[in-house]
């Protein structure tokens, strides 16, 4: 296989942690966006697409290195649900990476160097029953296969830098992923799995076997794991450092629960504290560092005062 592109790579060559973006889906709820909606945050893709361009705006505006595409929940599948037929579906998916551009070309300065990465969400997320959190979907490779490779031939001709297979839950997922990646030898993608707990991914398997299997995958830019409680990330890093030198990923969520049903937040929020010990993160070896759902743009701006690297 040929050298593919790697951005993560070559920007850490020039910085010392790449800053990640924080929530979109509960930003757009923040100003006013209904995500009751199977679709979440593509029902804003089809219906208000100016307020997806605006979150992205100012997390560029604070200073992100780089932003996710508004393409977690998008699917052929999802979206045929909704009576949208599949060519209108895929110039939607490829809409949220032209969103992301244009935020990032009018945000200008430093944001002109800032990354798109297309967000592939797991099957699980168009199950929309928290199967992310879970990841025993009993289908087969093949089904899986025909449900990712839409977008993410999509996410990569609209021009996104590299992808994101995030809040990944099985290990099957994940090889089917990069499986369909090696279709297209130039590009690369960073995996973020959901996590069990700090040493297991979501269905049950052990990270060694998960970087046993995929660790040393030439198209791999960065592993970790995103929309995991904070609490745990310093733990989850420091025994994934022991395991791999690819470039470590966490973007945790706010610490509260969400109820897949309800589709509602529970208990405390522990966002105040993530500037607090994100410069734990990047001491335990954390590269690529950001926050997911419930976290906003003040508190990513946060994380970049304090992981000051002197």
């Amino acid at each position: 296989m040929s050298k593919n592109n790697n951005p993560v790579e070559q920007l850490l060559k020039e910085k010392p942690y790449l800053l990640l973006d924080g929530a979109l889906a509960t930003e757009l709820e923040r100003h006013g966006s209904n995500l009751d909606d199977p679709l979440w945050s593509a029902r804003v893709l089809i219906e208000e697409p100016e307020q997806i361009h605006r979150v992205h705006a100012d997390y560029f505006k604070i200073g992100a290195d780089c932003a996710i595409t508004s393409s977690y929940q998008a699917s052929i599948a999802g979206f045929k649900s909704r009576g949208i037929k599949e060519e209108e579906a895929i110039e939607l998916m490829q809409q949220t990476v032209h969103l992301a551009q244009q935020a990032r070309q009018e945000t200008g300065g430093k944001a002109r160097h800032a990354l798109i990465a297309g967000s592939i969400g797991p099957y699980g997320a168009y199950l929309s029953d928290g199967s992310e959190y879970v990841g025993h979907y009993g289908v087969d490779d093949a089904r899986l296969e025909a449900f990712h490779r839409p977008r993410l031939e999509a996410l990569i001709a609209a021009g996104a830098d590299l992808l994101a297979f995030e809040t990944i839950p099985s290990l099957q997922e994940a090889k089917v992923l990069f499986r369909l990646l090696e279709e297209f030898p130039e590009q690369s993608a960073w995996l973020a799995f959901s996590l069990r707990d700090a040493s297991h991914i979501s269905e049950g398997t052990p990270l060694s076997e998960c970087v046993e299997v995929l660790g040393n995958h030439p198209q791999l830019a960065a592993i970790g794991a995103n929309c995991f409680p904070a609490s745990i990330a310093t733990a989850f890093i420091t025994g994934l450092k022991q395991l791999t030198d690819v470039p470590i990923i966490v973007y945790p969520n706010s610490g509260e629960h969400y109820d897949p049903v309800s589709k509602t937040w529970s208990g405390e929020a522990v966002c105040t504290a993530f500037e607090d010990i994100a410069p734990e993160w990047y001491e335990a070896g954390a590269r690529l560092i950001g926050g997911c759902c419930r976290t906003t743009p003040e508190q990513i701006e946060r994380i970049q005062q304090k992981v000051t690297i002197g």
